[in-house]
């Protein structure tokens, strides 16, 4: 079967769409519908790996598909930094489906339907994102996705649940509207284009005061990146269930959010243009700072999925810093960075999840011992976190490293600093937990009867994300010349 790649890539987008379709109509048969799902899912990541095939051999992937005025049209192409994108989320979204099945029944949960629906259009908006030709296009599904993944929040339809929902939809939402729209409307008065252009697409005469605070606007705007004091969405979402959390974190809303910063900073400004605007340092130092106070508060959160929402924020200030330091190291760094991130991080909720579920408990002060009767998960846990600290033998090694060379490179020893602390910081609120698990000293029962691990689907899904922290450490050169390639698009030029 022979299909054009042209088709392949606007599959990604639809065939989640017709998911829900099918997911709505299977409601009632649960195996069927979790079947449907998976094939669903398959379908897509299948798309994805031909595109990137494509890609690698050098085709030139576009399609358009209305125009609403000149210069404004909904259009597509496949480039290398959406590539990275669309892999990762179209990879984890199978990989989640089999967690949240496992987790879903373990947990018993109501409105299952609607979850697995809700998170099929998420996906269609992140393959819409990450392939999005231009701004107009990007600004869509980046809205699509905040819609379809509030349901998701609120999906306990508790008080506390609704309240998350609204502030995660209100700061989204918000920022969206009043900066990150403002941002774009400038861009196409300035620079009379909204398409992402190699090499940035303001003239080498523009007023740099002026595109400096539009690049304010656009770090502002793109609240997805969680940067403070635009991150309190991120700990407000953790009322939804596990799976969602880690459909949040790893793969969808807040990757959406870094990609985009990535996006604008190297295809709208430029990696020339950025260390010349008035504002970017101050973006700089604003990233580090959220990078580490949310390492700061996330060592005093006692719930785990607290404590891992504010590892997250510090994790996407990385990112972002990688993307506003403008070299090549630092883009490099920033790409490979969402990678790595994404799998050690969705490890890290599959396996709260999966403690929730088999012992009901959700703070880290009562995880001693566990070691002994989840070993697979808290094993998992151990080698995540290896991966979010960034050190061997786990995929987070690399990007930080690269983010550390960009930060040499500009001479901004400050940020270096704020890198190396943060890490460190990484190292005391996640290493304690499996430390304790596995030897939880005088007093605390080895194993407690009736705890066993999670579902086996689950404890797969957990098993396979663990491996890929460890597969992006032995073997990073895939990720690492798709990161390469990205300043290598014609008429992107290289560092300063």
């Amino acid at each position: 079967m022979n299909l054009s790649l042209e088709l392949l890539l606007q599959l990604t987008i639809i065939l989640p769409l017709i998911a829900t379709l099918a997911i709505l109509a299977t409601g009632k048969h649960p195996n069927l519908r979790e079947a449907i799902t998976i094939s669903f899912s398959l379908a897509v990541l299948y798309c994805v790996i031909n595109l990137y095939q494509g890609l690698t051999a050098g085709a030139s992937i576009e399609v358009f598909w209305w125009q609403l005025l000149p210069g404004l049209e909904v259009s597509f192409v496949i480039e290398p930094l959406g590539m990275l994108f669309a892999l990762i989320a179209s990879f984890l979204w199978l990989i989640t489906t089999l967690y949240a099945i496992g987790y879903m029944r373990g947990h018993g949960e109501d409105n299952q339907t609607r979850f697995y629906i809700c998170f099929a259009l998420a996906i269609s908006a992140v393959m819409g994102l990450a392939f999005s030709a231009n701004l107009f296009t990007l600004f869509i599904f980046y809205e699509v996705l905040t819609l379809s993944t509030y349901p998701l929040v609120t999906h306990a339809g508790t008080e506390k649940a609704k309240q998350g929902g609204r502030v995660y939809l209100g700061i989204l939402l918000g920022t969206s509207i009043a900066f990150f729209l403002l941002a774009i409307i400038l861009t196409w008065f300035v620079a009379g284009t909204l398409d992402f252009t190699p090499g940035g697409v303001f003239g080498s005469n523009v007023d740099t005061s002026l595109v400096g605070a539009i690049l304010v606007l656009f770090v502002f705007g793109i609240g997805k990146a969680a940067i403070m004091p635009f991150h309190r969405w991120l700990p407000a979402a953790m009322v939804a269930p596990t799976p969602v959390s880690a459909l949040l974190h790893a793969v969808a809303v807040v990757k959406a959010g870094v990609f985009t910063i990535l996006k604008v900073c190297v295809f709208i400004f430029g990696i020339e243009l950025l260390p010349t605007l008035p504002t970017t340092e101050f973006l700089l130092y604003l990233a580090a700072a959220s990078v580490l106070l949310a390492s700061i508060v996330a060592m005093r959160q006692d719930n785990l999925k607290a404590r891992l929402a504010y590892s997250t924020i510090s994790q996407l200030g990385y990112i972002t810093i990688g993307a506003l330091l403008a070299t090549s190291s630092g883009v490099i760094g920033s790409s490979m960075h969402i990678a790595t991130h994404a799998f050690g991080k969705i490890t890290l909720f599959f396996c709260a999840g999966a403690i929730l579920v088999a012992t009901h408990k959700s703070k880290v002060s009562e995880m001693r011992g566990l070691g002994f009767t989840m070993p697979v998960t808290m094993a998992a846990f151990f080698i995540a976190s290896l991966s979010i600290i960034g050190v061997p033998p786990a995929g987070g090694t690399w990007s930080k490293w690269f983010l550390l060379m960009g930060t040499i490179e500009t001479e901004y020893w400050v940020i270096m600093m704020v890198l190396m602390v943060s890490s460190l910081l990484n190292i005391a609120y996640l290493l304690p937990i499996p430390y304790h698990a596995f030897f939880p000293g005088k007093g605390h029962p080895a194993a407690k009867a009736g705890i066993k691990e999670a579902p086996l689907i689950s404890l797969v899904a957990i098993s396979v994300t663990t491996l890929g922290c460890l597969i992006l450490f032995i073997y990073p050169q895939p990720l690492y010349e798709l990161a390469k390639t990205i300043l290598t698009v014609p008429g992107v030029s290289h560092g300063h």
